[in-house]
């Protein structure tokens, strides 16, 4: 639940800030010459994805929560995850026009699956934890 005295500025720097740097984060690292050592297991950077979506998935519920979207668990979480999937696609074909790094539907299918698993897992914190009012 949203607090009244929270303003809508108040609203943006705790729940649409964070997303936005986040993604500036996930922008800024995709541009930057791919990584010639991972860790050492093998798929390991589908591993990195999903984590990094579901970081993102998460922070999408936890906005959304904010808004006059209906609050069914399943309405947040195919919005957040889509949402989320639907950045990692435009981070996707961002991709593909640096140098040094290319367009994966592997990359893209764990950007998705980690939508969705961090916007499930966001459903199931406590409501106080999500919708916190500072």
């Amino acid at each position: 639940m949203t607090n009244p005295s929270n303003t809508p500025i108040k609203t943006f720097i705790l729940y649409w800030l964070p997303i936005i740097i986040y993604c500036l984060a996930i922008f800024i690292q995709s541009s930057l010459p791919a990584s010639e050592s991972l860790p050492g297991f093998w798929q390991a950077d589908k591993l990195m994805h999903a984590g990094a979506y579901a970081l993102l998935g998460l922070l999408f519920y936890r906005a959304f929560h904010t808004t006059k979207v209906p609050k069914t668990a399943i309405t947040l979480i195919v919005l957040s995850a889509l949402s989320s999937t639907a950045y990692g696609i435009s981070d996707e074909i961002h991709q593909y026009f640096v140098p040094s790094r290319t367009f994966s539907l592997a990359d893209m299918l764990a950007n998705t699956v980690g939508s969705f698993i961090g916007a499930a897992v966001a459903r199931m914190l406590p409501t106080r934890i999500i919708s916190k009012n500072i």
